[in-house]
């Protein structure tokens, strides 16, 4: 999900340093304490600042007692003995902490006084909304009494197709709330893209919104949510929540947010096992249809206090706010904020409309202590020429997380240049597949130029060459070896488990395969070099796709580019392809072409080069902005495109286009070689 794809530095510059005061100001610290691992003066650390690296195989040598610790630390309210940590070694079937029973949402309603704040809301669409704590406490008690009253209990299947406000936190944990299951889908989702993936999973409730205002734009939905509650034939009701248009009155089977939540009730969470199914979320759909991934109560929980707490350094008083949609993982993120009592920060809106100081203007206004959003936003700011820390007051920032996709060094230079040079840039990276962090930042590493910091405690992560070695200093899988309480509960549908099996334990038995190449330093830190499915394959050698996106990228008047390659049906080389979207009003001529071209061979090697430079109008990227390589390279094959990815799961759906017509024309042509 983040860092930079080259490693060619082997030394690169060190960018933040943790001072020795974090030992005893941070969490992490603490916690080190607790377990015992502190080390004044270890490698990597000086003047009482634990040495990481320490940390982490402390955390890995042990996971029982990793989690254990964790648990007692995050201060875990539970029914029943969790001295039995985990039962089973074979990934997928361990379970964590049979004999208990406990509730995410209990943990997220608990901290803090009611008259402090919980949710800061912002949104193109309507003014500022602040929830307290009090507040949400009621209208969560108010929501999982109104879903009751629509005969929803333990179990059930509660769908959201609704912008980041206010009510989308309070349904989702209103649903954990009462043991139902929340799913998400982004307004910008198209009918049948929401219908392929709540269809999956039989709704009992779907709660709606009516449009939202993008860009300057405003997007009625109402039609498409309509058409949505058509096709869930086993919904027994729709609550629609007004918010871009006036109040209409409810149709049949149909009822309004002020209706559900109109009753006052007591705030009772039902204590579940520690594995029942709270979260439905999507894989992208981008490569046929979306995988339905199921994640527990604890496993939620239990990562996140660790991510949010640990690697972040977030609790009481702290803001956090992270720019994301309803149907990306890092929604779930933020709403976790909550469980370490930390107020949260949700914005609706065109992020770059007002200009690239939008979000960063949010921060400042908010008093934002972790601001995150994804590395293509950072790197458009760099390219706007932006300085939010010349113009905007954030002083109140402690720390800024970057995910999402691969971000290059220069954003990382960008970042200390321009924004500020004496807190961490946080590039972390996971996935929807365990809704937390594999690797990441914690505040007692240091910040390399284009580098993740560290695995992330009790994860233990490695790179395998194709043998299942672990390799440090070159590329390889990247693969968790033991099991973490986020793995999912499995994919919905899935009776025997054969998919989960297949989708992730196939490649290497037993062993987790994330789908991303990795480098690992001996300093621990890592960098990831896109996914291991899109990979390209020049006379045998391995190439990732990212590091050519850096170089091509960082070329004056490129905007974009996509590099793929196209295996040869007759048992050739294949060839290597690089479309490149060009700045407004530039054509590709063969001076920009050789000047690509000549960047790659010098800043990579002649292996890197393409076969083929192609100008393309856009490349096509999820809603989340990852580049959708193995789609493209499949219609490139001559896949039709309805089979090879769900159009409507684009940013832009018209996209792909330009590569089926290229497939079926010039594509066929043999390419130009250098």
């Amino acid at each position: 999900m983040a860092a930079r794809s080259s490693a060619r530095a082997t030394s690169p510059e060190v960018l933040w340093s943790p001072s020795a005061a974090v030992a005893g100001t941070t969490q992490i610290g603490r916690f080190a304490a607790a377990v015992g691992v502190t080390r004044p003066g270890a490698p990597g650390g000086a003047g009482g600042v634990p040495d990481y690296q320490e940390l982490w195989q402390w955390s890995v040598a042990d996971v029982d007692r990793f989690w254990s610790a964790l648990w007692r630390f995050g201060g875990v309210r539970a029914d029943g003995d969790p001295s039995t940590v985990r039962v089973g070694d074979d990934m997928p079937s361990t379970r964590w902490f049979p004999d208990c029973r406990l509730n995410y949402a209990e943990h997220a309603l608990a901290p803090g006084g009611d008259a402090e704040t919980a949710v800061v809301a912002r949104s193109d669409t309507r003014p500022e909304q602040v929830l307290t704590r009090g507040e949400l406490r009621d209208q969560v008690a108010r929501a999982a009494a109104g879903l009751r009253r629509l005969g929803v209990g333990p179990g059930d299947r509660v769908v959201g197709y609704l912008p980041n406000i206010p009510e989308a936190v309070v349904a989702m944990l209103a649903c954990a709330a009462i043991g139902a299951v929340w799913a998400s889908c982004p307004p910008e989702l198209g009918v049948r893209a929401v219908v392929d993936r709540a269809g999956q999973i039989g709704p009992a409730v779907l709660v709606a919104a009516d449009g939202y205002r993008y860009g300057g734009r405003l997007v009625d939905r109402r039609d498409e949510a309509e058409a949505v509650r058509a096709a869930l034939p086993g919904l027994r009701a729709t609550v629609r929540v007004p918010y871009a248009f006036a109040p209409e009155p409810p149709g049949p089977a149909c009822t309004t947010w002020d209706a559900l939540v109109a009753e006052a009730a007591p705030l009772l969470p039902v204590r579940v096992a520690f594995d029942h199914p709270m979260l439905v979320l999507f894989s992208s759909g981008t490569t046929g249809r979306p995988k339905a991934i199921v994640h527990g109560h604890g496993g939620i929980l239990l990562a996140h206090l660790r991510d949010l707490r640990l690697h972040h350094d977030l609790g009481a008083g702290d803001r956090f706010f992270w720019f994301t949609t309803t149907g990306w993982m890092m929604w779930n993120y933020l709403v976790s904020g909550l469980v370490v009592g930390a107020a949260i920060v949700l914005y609706d809106g065109d992020p770059m409309h007002a200009g690239p100081l939008t979000l960063w203007r949010l921060g400042a206004d908010t008093r934002a202590t972790c601001l995150g959003a994804s590395a293509p936003f950072l790197m458009a700011c760099r390219g706007a020429g932006s300085a939010p820390g010349g113009e905007l007051d954030l002083s109140a920032l402690r720390s800024v997380g970057s995910t999402g996709a691969p971000l290059p060094a220069e954003g990382f230079a960008w970042f200390y240049e321009h924004v500020r040079d004496d807190i961490p840039l946080a590039s972390i990276s996971g996935g929807t597949d365990i809704c937390s962090i594999l690797v990441g930042h914690a505040p007692i590493v240091p910040v390399w130029a284009g580098e993740i910091s560290c695995r992330a405690l009790g994860a233990d992560v490695a790179a395998f060459d194709p043998t299942g070695a672990p390799v440090v200093g070159r590329q390889g899988e990247l693969v968790v070896t033991q099991p973490v309480p986020s793995m999912p509960v499995g994919l919905w549908g899935d009776a025997d488990g054969s998919r989960y099996r297949q989708t992730y334990f196939e490649h290497f038995p037993g062993i987790w395969r994330h789908g991303d190449w990795a480098t690992f330093t001996d300093r621990g830190s890592c960098v990831i070099a896109g996914r291991s499915d899109a990979t390209l394959n020049r006379a045998g050698v391995r190439l990732g796709t990212a590091e050519i996106y850096e170089v091509v990228e960082a070329v004056a008047g490129v905007a974009d580019s996509l590099v793929l390659h196209r295996e040869d049906p007759g048992g050739g080389p294949g060839e290597l392809v690089l479309f490149v979207v060009l700045a407004a009003g530039r054509e590709m001529d063969d001076a920009t072409r050789a000047h690509i071209v000549d960047r790659i061979r010098t800043e990579l090697s002649p292996r890197h080069v393409p076969d083929r430079v192609v100008q393309a109008p856009a490349v096509p990227r999820t809603l989340t902005g990852k580049k959708v390589e193995v789609p493209v390279k499949r219609i490139l094959a001559g896949e039709p495109v309805a089979t090879a990815l769900s159009v409507q799961a684009l940013a832009d759906p018209t996209a792909v286009a330009f590569y089926e017509q290229w497939a079926s024309g010039p594509g066929r042509e043999p390419p130009r070689r250098r």
